[in-house]
């Protein structure tokens, strides 16, 4: 069946051997063609050397046969037309019989294959991945179940139980600010050290003692 898959044209060795023999027949002709071409020019030549020596007739000779290798040449050009033809269309039938070969092969390496797998295989090989990944779906799910199967909880109650827990976290966070607050500094009045007055004179002891009662209560 696989190599049937690698496509090798046929080999046609009638139309490659026809081919060939017909370019040789051009390339032939061609050379033909060349001679016949040279010749003429020559016939013109001596036309030439007869009419400036006064031979018309031999001039004339010249020039007939010149004519004849003309159409000579020209026949030459319709047979290498007709071999170009038949080249180019050998040509195209050696590129649609290998493109129809080509063709055929790749059909049957379809047939082939196709053959080769059943729409049943196929089917059961698909049923046997589903269930395959199922199973595996499952001991997956298996494994990651917690210890002793999922408990189901009321979720009135976590939201009762979170509340009373901010509830109790606030309330140690006041705790905590009152006691480490600190204490509001205690206001000492400041005791003014008495100046030693400066005697006067003429000043009694009533006013010394009336002016260290008002310092004191500064």
């Amino acid at each position: 069946m696989f190599s049937m898959l690698f496509w090798r044209p046929r080999e046609q060795p009638h139309t490659f051997s026809t081919i060939d023999k017909l370019n040789k027949t051009l390339a032939m002709l061609e050379k033909k063609e060349q001679v016949l071409l040279k010749k003429a020019a020559a016939e013109v030549e001596k036309a030439k050397e007869f009419t400036r020596a006064k031979n018309k007739r031999a001039a004339i000779q010249c020039l007939k046969r010149k004519r004849l290798y003309e159409q000579q040449v020209e026949q030459l050009g319709n047979f290498q037309l007709r071999l170009h033809d038949q080249i180019i269309m050998l040509e195209g039938a050696k590129s649609t019989t290998e493109t129809v070969d080509a063709l055929r092969t790749g059909a049957a390496a379809m047939k082939a294959i196709q053959k080769a797998t059943n729409i049943d295989d196929v089917d059961k090989t698909m049923d046997e991945i589903n269930e395959q990944t199922e199973s595996m779906k499952q001991i997956q799910e298996a494994l990651s179940a917690p210890i002793g199967g999922a408990a189901d909880f009321d979720e009135d109650e976590l939201e009762a139980e979170l509340e009373e827990l901010e509830g109790l976290k606030l309330e140690e966070q006041v705790l905590q600010t009152a006691t480490t607050a600190p204490a509001p500094p205690v206001q000492v009045p400041a005791v003014r050290i008495p100046t030693q007055p400066v005697p006067h004179k003429n000043t009694s002891d009533a006013d010394e003692f009336a002016a260290l009662q008002a310092e004191m209560a500064m």
